[in-house]
């Protein structure tokens, strides 16, 4: 038997996002008709996520998350807040799911200018987390690769960027900065969701990349490039990892495929300390790619799926980790849900104790496989 760890990721850990209570999803709702001053929102968000750090540290995991409660989407929350990036029309995806497809256009975005921090982002909200848990708090943030992969060149203003390379580098220092100031506030466990990696793995998804002129089978090299320069100046004590995801809506998902055609890039290039990976259905391919992972980085495998409320059997998931130990060893292995319960905050078709059983159950595994 392999031990547990007492550093990030964790052995039971979690990808990040839950299910926002009624009351929080009311008071949203209020805020947009302008019933409810900011604050007065804030305040309930204060305590929403008082609520559900209590629920997870009663579960026993030991990385805390705010639910991302304060969002709206994964993404749009945060890359919005750089300077001239704006929302922009998405483009209409089909989402699929076992019951059928829904067609749904996510918020793009636009590059107007020279991208700028004009003020700490998620830092504050941070600093509330860390102040009311005992146990590793951590962050989750998009990736920097989503201000590129679903807009290409087009969405990127050339007068202030007629050279890539400029781009590139304003994004990594950008997210530089406030990777720097998370890790000053006490930041220690940094998850970036990485969902154009995944995406990648898609046939369909390479064809709409070469549709907007890039080359399918350089973008992983791009994005390891982007992120490592992104997270390059993080605390020495910071763990990041990624969470590699195939679209989460609703209960449906956009791409499919394994993760061959990225694995030996994702694995040896990126600079993380572990990869949330997509291993709920057969959509995400077989363990094999896992033969490219090197040691000292960690494989959360999400063999828990966020999508439906039916909770998974004991064995079954213990099969599947034994199985992917044939690839990479036992020790570097560990166990979350596939994705979040709620990347938007309408969340999943589960109902919160559904989510609170599945959390629930990824920690019983892990310390009968683990300790």
């Amino acid at each position: 038997m392999a031990t547990a760890t007492m550093t990030p990721p964790f052995k039971a850990d979690q990808v990040g996002s839950l299910l926002r209570p009624a009351n929080l999803l009311a008071a949203r709702e209020r805020r947009k008709r302008g019933e409810l001053s900011a604050l007065e929102l804030r305040q309930l968000e204060d305590q929403a996520i008082r609520d559900v750090v209590a629920m997870q540290e009663a579960i026993g995991l030991q990385s805390i998350t705010d639910g991302e409660f304060r969002r709206g989407l994964w993404h749009m929350d945060f890359v919005c807040d750089f300077a001239n990036v704006q929302q922009a029309p998405g483009i209409p995806i089909k989402f699929h799911s076992d019951e059928g497809e829904i067609e749904w256009a996510p918020p793009g975005v636009k590059i107007t200018g020279k991208l700028a921090r004009p003020h700490p982002i998620f830092v504050d909200d941070f600093r509330f987390l860390k102040a009311i848990t005992t146990a590793t708090p951590k962050i989750t943030i998009p990736s920097p690769s989503v201000l590129h992969f679903r807009g290409g060149r087009k969405a990127i203003d050339a007068a202030a960027y007629p050279d890539m390379e400029e781009f590139y580098a304003d994004l990594a220092r950008v997210y530089r900065e406030e990777i720097r100031d998370l890790g000053d506030a006490g930041c220690r466990y940094l998850q970036v969701d990485e969902v154009n990696m995944a995406f990648l793995c898609d046939p369909n998804l390479r064809e709409f990349a070469r549709s907007l002129g890039e080359d399918p089978g350089r973008l992983p090299h791009t994005y390891a490039r982007l992120l490592n320069d992104a997270t390059a100046a993080r605390h020495p004590d910071m763990a990041v990892c990624m969470h590699l995801c195939r679209g989460n809506a609703r209960s449906h998902w956009v791409a499919a495929g394994g993760y061959d055609p990225v694995a030996e890039v994702l694995f040896s290039e990126f600079n993380v300390n572990g990869y949330f990976l997509e291993y709920d259905s057969s959509r995400a391919g077989d363990f094999s790619p896992l033969r490219f992972v090197p040691k000292g980085k960690t494989i959360v495998l999400g063999l828990v799926t966020t999508k439906t409320g039916t909770l998974e059997k004991k064995d079954d998931i213990k099969r599947r980790i034994d199985e992917a130990s044939k690839f990479v060893p036992i020790e570097q292995l560990a166990l979350s849900p596939q994705c979040g319960f709620a990347s938007n905050a309408e969340g999943n078709a589960l109902t919160i104790d559904q989510e609170k059983a599945k959390l629930a159950l990824i920690v019983e595994v892990s310390r009968e496989v683990w300790g």
